[in-house]
């Protein structure tokens, strides 16, 4: 699964085309964007390949096999990136026949995440990502995995096959891999915890991957965040506390790109990054207006946050950005779409337009009205009591014989939340 450090490598990326609902040239676009976010690797050439109906041992038919080996032969390829999945034997038939690496997608991004990833959270779940997707494909030998032999029979004697060996170490691994993510998961919540304390709401930036959410974010915050038109450029999560023009106090949070058809693997892998999302006040959903797929990624990046749980009390507002790379009347016809709703806003992180009235918007919300009315919680309600009070929506306490009479003065949100707890 590693692409050689050395030099560049010559790379070819297929797209196979099985008529599901993505139009095959965006698809593949944006598999060729995938591939040149991965430093070392130099992009000589691109193909749809229509494929109506997939071979379980080589994905492709004979005459297409043949047809583009020619093609890797003739242009010195050495790894060819398949957009989609490929099974364990279709990866080693395919490189037999191929005499090149195969990478698919799933590979693809692991190996993209694992350039960017920058905490140790981060870092570790990529480990923990790329070890289950290794343990799928042991069917040829590991060279970078650490051999077991064992002589004495203990840890398996001589009649223990590579692949159980190879197997046993990857299980190892994850498990050793786990307990460190726990610890790191807990130092997670103590911060969490301390910013609770912090009576600043949290907005966080969400949206399809290279949409200009980093961008943005530095345009508010005037941080150095890395900004580049590249897919997954952000992959850990950054905040930053920002005061708005009224004065006001808010935490910003940059979160991971979305992409579409994401492997199962690193939506559970990156969960903890979009942790943020969860427990935000306000969800900014950035869309990059200008791309011929807005509508879907838009449809995927929704998706997402329905599957990851996030609250319908979670209020959300919708940023077009790039608006200037638009024409004139596209731009035009935009900008008087978003004047008749107020959960959207056209704007520009480049140009800075759009920004003072997206910032007036977050202040109102966040300080949306409040309404005001009396709890009683038992003895026992201890962390719900003390809830409330890290909120500091209570304005006056009373003891009675079983427990505490509480005035609370908080919003619709923070009145869902409690209901949670």
């Amino acid at each position: 699964m590693e692409v050689e450090e050395a030099g560049t490598t010559r790379a070819w990326v297929l797209h196979p085309d099985l008529k599901d609902s993505r139009p095959a040239a965006f698809a593949l676009d944006e598999a060729v964007a995938l591939a040149e976010a991965l430093p070392g690797l130099e992009v000589c050439g691109a193909t749809i390949v229509p494929l109506p109906k997939a071979r379980a041992g080589t994905l492709f038919g004979t005459g297409k096999l043949a047809e583009l080996r020619q093609i890797f032969k003739a242009e010195e390829i050495e790894l060819v990136l398949i957009d989609g999945p490929v099974t364990p034997v279709q990866q080693r038939n395919l490189e037999k026949e191929w005499k090149v690496k195969i990478l698919d997608r799933t590979g693809l991004i692991l190996e993209i995440f694992s350039d960017r990833a920058a905490t140790r959270e981060g870092v570790l779940q990529v480990e923990l990502a790329a070890l289950s997707y290794q343990r799928t494909r042991l069917v040829r030998a590991w060279t970078h995995l650490e051999r077991q032999r064992g002589g004495l029979g203990f840890v398996g004697g001589p009649g223990e096959t590579q692949i159980e060996a190879d197997r046993r170490a990857i299980d190892e691994a994850i498990t050793r891999i786990r307990r460190q993510l726990d610890k790191t998961v807990k130092t997670r919540e103590l911060h969490r915890a301390a910013r609770a304390k912090v009576p600043y709401p949290v907005v966080a930036l969400v949206g399809y991957t290279n949409a200009g959410k980093s961008t943005l974010f530095n345009r508010l915050t005037g941080a150095e965040v890395m900004a580049k038109d590249m897919l997954f450029a952000t992959l850990d999560p950054t905040m930053r506390s920002v005061t708005l023009p009224d004065g006001f106090d808010i935490i910003l949070s940059d979160t991971v790109g979305f992409i579409s058809n994401l492997p199962t693997q690193l939506v559970a892998a990156f969960r903890a990054t979009l942790e943020e999302v969860l427990s935000a006040d306000l969800i900014l959903h950035v869309r990059d207006i200008s791309h011929p797929e807005t509508e879907n990624q838009s449809k995927d990046v929704m998706t997402i946050l329905t599957d990851l749980g996030i609250s319908e009390e979670t209020p959300l507002l919708e940023v077009w950005n790039k608006i200037d790379l638009l024409p004139t009347d596209q731009a035009e016809a935009l900008r008087n779409t978003a004047d008749r709703d107020p959960s959207l806003f056209v704007a520009s992180a480049l140009t800075g337009e759009g920004i003072d009235p997206l910032l007036d918007v977050i202040s109102g919300r966040l300080e949306e009205a409040k309404t005001s009315e009396t709890l009683t919680l038992a003895f026992k309600d201890g962390k719900r009591r003390a809830w409330l009070f890290a909120q500091e929506v209570v304005t006056s306490e009373r003891q009675t014989e079983t427990g505490f009479d509480l005035d609370v003065t908080w919003t619709a949100t923070q009145k869902a939340r409690f209901a949670k707890l």
